[in-house]
């Protein structure tokens, strides 16, 4: 009777030490089954670890740096990634766009759309106009959207004003904004409102 009770003191114990050693905490992950197969032996870009001693007692080398030591001794502040050169542009993607904001003729004059007038960039870019720009322009870029119905004044494309805007004037008004419409250089990359500048192009010529 008193074998039983000690096992079951035992299995009680045992059992409450395994869930509290499994348990993570603010600075502790809890206990790590089979550590070496999800810490990278080489530098990883979003992880860095700079205490030279982290997971020693992991470690089955002696000497140098510990097992969860993840920081690049060669690079500045022991980063992993390096920044960028300053005003390096990602490939593949446009330059910045540097016209200022008060040189909107400059713009119409010598910003060329460098997309083609297919099918497909037509498609994507009414997809655009729909989610940035219908609710001011309305379906047909009359100025007759659910705000442009309640905040009047919204230009229809149509107008003889802005009927034979260039493609460089629209870009830069949907780049800088213009009135009351608002910049859209943070939500739109520039290939994307060049897209809708195709797109608003057909709705200048209904």
């Amino acid at each position: 009777m008193k074998l039983n009770t000690y096992i079951k003191g035992i299995a009680i114990v045992a059992g409450a030490y395994i869930m509290t050693s499994c348990a993570a905490g603010v600075d502790n992950t809890g206990v790590e089954y089979a550590p070496q197969m999800y810490h990278s032996v080489p530098y990883e870009g979003l992880v860095q670890v700079t205490d030279t001693e982290a997971g020693r007692w992991l470690t089955s080398h002696e000497g140098g740096e510990a097992e969860f030591y993840t920081s690049n001794p060669n690079n500045p502040h022991t980063m992993n990634m390096r920044e960028p050169v300053a005003n390096t542009v990602r490939r593949g993607s446009s330059l910045p766009y540097r016209i200022p904001k008060d040189s909107i003729e400059l713009a119409g004059e010598v910003m060329k759309n460098p997309l083609p007038e297919t099918d497909e960039v037509l498609a994507e870019g009414k997809v655009l106009f729909t989610r940035f720009c219908w609710h001011c322009h309305g379906d047909a870029g009359l100025g007759d959207g659910p705000v442009g119905q309640k905040f009047k004044g919204v230009t229809p494309y149509t107008s003889r004003a802005v009927k034979d805007k260039p493609e460089g004037h629209i870009f830069h008004v949907i780049t800088h904004g213009k009135g009351r419409m608002g910049s859209h250089a943070s939500q739109l990359s520039i290939e994307e409102r060049w897209k809708i500048v195709r797109y608003v192009q057909t709705l200048q010529n209904q």
